[in-house]
């Protein structure tokens, strides 16, 4: 028996990597009694077979988990938005910052396509001034090296709406990579799906997931939940006045005080109420 990590999954095969060798696995059926499904990123144990197929056996407790993109077992999430083609989503941006974070994932925001409009570029820089924020222009080689930094070590995934140029920053950053891309459809205002799977790419010093982009996500938690989410939020959480407080109604609130004093943007501090509101109603769904 070997211990590997899964670093592709396709078709209902497997790909693990254990001991310098990539093994072609099915998992066993177990997994359907017990309604596991084996994910990206996951470390397990295989047999494998005299044919050098194998099976996957068990799997170890993961760390965390994503559904959409279903991955496990990740470091740290780089959330890709362009500056233009399409626009910079705030609102789509601060939906992933919560869900990641959530996740106990460290967000790092990537905005790409900065040699086609850099106005805006000054505007992010203040209002998401408590994240790491990179940058990027992939034609022009812009910011690349700092992205290339921040893989060391890490298991790094790629992900954000769709046609903003994923697959153009991870061809900049591995050449020898050649990721299918497309252009941005004018028509609809968004891009084709290029990316079909998760992959695990080794990639100067860590793994990288390529992701199918996807353009929407629910935010699977509850209201407490969402409230610590986002780190820069949870810094003033802790001047409120009430335990528990979900920066909404409540007086005497951190949050809503370093909105006032613009310490948090009034644009993300709505994206929040927007995001609460939407998890109430989800919860109060439970116990209909």
């Amino acid at each position: 028996m070997l211990k590997g990590r899964i670093i592709k999954a396709l078709a209902g095969f497997y790909y693990v990597e254990a001991e310098g060798q990539v093994y072609t696995c099915k998992a066993r059926g177990k997994f359907r009694k017990t309604k596991q499904t084996p994910l990206v990123g996951d470390i397990c144990t295989i047999d494998v077979q005299d044919n050098g197929e194998g099976y996957i056996l068990s799997l170890e407790k993961r760390k965390n988990e994503l559904r959409r993109p279903p991955i496990c077992n990740v470091d740290q999430a780089l959330l890709v938005f362009s500056i233009t083609h399409p626009d910079f989503d705030n609102l789509l941006l601060d939906r992933f910052l919560a869900m990641v974070e959530n996740e106990n994932i460290e967000p790092i925001i990537i905005v790409t396509k900065i040699d086609l409009d850099d106005t805006l570029i000054e505007k992010i820089k203040s209002d998401y001034h408590a994240y790491h924020t990179i940058f990027v222009s992939s034609k022009e080689n812009i910011g690349i090296d700092e992205v290339k930094e921040v893989l060391k070590g890490k298991t790094s995934v790629v992900t954000g709406q769709s046609g903003v140029g994923k697959s153009s920053l991870l061809n900049a950053l591995d050449i020898h990579l050649n990721i299918d891309t497309n252009e941005i459809s004018k028509a609809l205002g968004r891009g084709k799906h290029t990316t079909r799977h998760t992959e695990l790419i080794r990639m100067h010093g860590g793994y990288v997931a390529d992701t199918p982009g996807f353009s929407s996500l629910t935010l699977e938690m509850d209201p407490i939940d969402l409230s610590v989410s986002y780190h820069d939020f949870r810094e003033y959480a802790t001047m409120c006045k009430f335990r528990g407080c979900l920066h909404d109604s409540e007086p005497h609130c951190g949050v809503k005080q370093a909105v006032e004093e613009g310490k948090i943007t009034k644009e993300r501090y709505e994206h929040y109420l927007t995001f609460l509101k939407e998890v109430k109603e989800r919860e109060a769904k439970k116990y209909d």
